[in-house]
């Protein structure tokens, strides 16, 4: 990993235009090929990004990251104060809470309730940029991606398009559908998850276990 603080500019052309006026920012330059630019406050997301497969032009003064979808990213540099390379080393990934590695567990073995016909295909496909918690086939053979999460945030459908945009790049599985599964899924995920396409499912922990609710008298 390459980390870089220094005073730039950013400007990104794709889908849409944004700029990002001079500002003390660090880039990040990572294995995978993707470049970043962070800034100090206000989230912990980056302020712009470019995600692999990319490819990383260096002159003295500016950066360009492009991508085969012909997006661009222009990073004009004005003063480099650090300028560092650390070897963080293979990671041996996020291990699941226990709650969460049985919800999946459990719905590769019920996948017919998400529809009839569908068949498994893998749990923790492999991918790039990291492993989809499910990879099945619905009723009409089409693959869909499940992330499974016990409580559906934003930064879960972002994981899951990200995992979508890379595997739709594959002629052999595209075209592939999305699932959100969460016990929880918060309002503006779902909002995100509609429009990128991503269907969410609300998942039942203690039926999926077979476990009867119990009965109230009053």
């Amino acid at each position: 990993m390459r980390l870089v603080i220094a005073r730039c500019s950013v400007d990104y052309d794709g889908r849409l235009t944004a700029h990002l006026p001079s500002a003390l920012r660090l880039l990040i330059v990572k294995a995978d090929g993707s470049v970043l630019v962070h800034s100090d406050g206000g989230s912990y997301k980056p302020l712009n990004w470019m995600s692999p497969p990319c490819r990383l032009t260096e002159q003295p003064d500016r950066w360009t990251v492009a991508n085969k979808a012909g997006e661009t990213l222009t990073i004009t540099i004005e003063e480099t104060l650090s300028d560092t390379f650390v070897d963080l080393g293979t990671d041996p990934g996020l291990v699941k809470d226990g709650v969460e590695a049985h919800l999946q567990e459990l719905l590769a073995g019920q996948l017919h309730l998400l529809g009839d016909g569908w068949r498994l295909v893998r749990r923790e496909y492999p991918t790039p940029i990291g492993p989809v918690d499910i990879m099945c086939r619905d009723g009409d053979g089409a693959h869909v991606a499940i992330e499974i999460k016990r409580r559906g945030e934003i930064d879960g459908v972002e994981q899951l398009t990200r995992y979508l945009d890379l595997l739709n790049r594959d002629p052999l599985l595209a075209p592939v559908h999305g699932v959100f599964a969460a016990q929880e899924i918060r309002p503006q995920a779902r909002v995100l998850a509609a429009d990128r396409g991503i269907r969410c499912v609300t998942l039942d922990y203690d039926t999926m276990r077979g476990i009867e609710p119990e009965n109230t008298l009053f």
